[in-house]
């Protein structure tokens, strides 16, 4: 294999990652008596997807069971809404959200 073909799929498999790995939202607020998020989303989000929520060194993966948009329960959001989704795990206001 000569330098330029293995360069190529190391560059390949760098894009792949960081692609895999945008983030789609991010907190802007927690409640903590009830486990909610809001979080603000840079792309689109729907009931029983899986997202990978981080802080820092801090990391969860979670299922969305349920969205809400201005107290309505939604089964899908799109980028630029800020929605309300319940956590089992603690969340920090601006932790982001990935697709897992």
């Amino acid at each position: 294999m000569d330098y330029h073909s293995y360069s190529g799929r190391v560059y390949q498999s760098i894009f792949k990652f960081m692609a895999k790995s945008k983030p789609i939202g991010k907190i802007t607020h927690w409640y903590d008596k009830i486990g909610v998020a809001v979080v603000k989303l840079g792309g689109s989000l729907k009931v029983g997807d899986s997202i990978k929520v981080k802080h820092g060194d801090d990391e969860f993966e979670e299922t969305i069971d349920s969205m809400q948009l201005n107290h309505e329960s939604i089964k899908s959001g799109k980028k630029g809404q800020e929605v309300a989704i319940k956590l089992s795990h603690q969340a920090k206001e601006n932790s982001e959200v990935y697709p897992a």
